[in-house]
């Protein structure tokens, strides 16, 4: 774990949140600042930086599929599976990533900002 890292307290319990998932590699919360009516963050346990920082060893690509299971059952779950939903990974400050450590966003349902991307 990182100790600056908002997601690393977050899953220390440093700073509050309801979980909405959580595993043995995993956990997910929804965003503070949703663009939609669904938008759930689903994190590992472990602190990788960014997409940047993966290697190709199996631990590692079995972890990211998770995410996305993950999100596949989340989706169901909120209902929004049927009619369509996003996921988003951002990398690095130019690609919009803003905490340091790997995030999948799952967005869908009612737009609160038009989705641009």
């Amino acid at each position: 774990m990182n100790e600056d890292c908002i997601f690393c307290k977050i899953l220390k319990k440093e700073i509050p949140t309801e979980l909405v998932y959580e595993d043995d590699l995993a956990v997910a919360f929804r965003d503070i600042f949703p663009v939609a009516s669904t938008h759930i963050l689903i994190i590992p346990k472990e602190h990788i930086t960014s997409i940047n920082e993966l290697t190709e060893e199996e631990k590692r690509e079995k972890l990211m599929g998770r995410l996305v299971m993950i999100a596949r059952k989340l989706a169901k779950e909120e209902g929004i599976d049927e009619k369509g939903y996003k996921l988003l990974i951002r990398t690095g400050k130019e690609g919009g990533q803003e905490v340091p450590h790997i995030h999948l966003h799952l967005m869908g349902g009612d737009w609160k900002v038009k989705p641009n991307i």
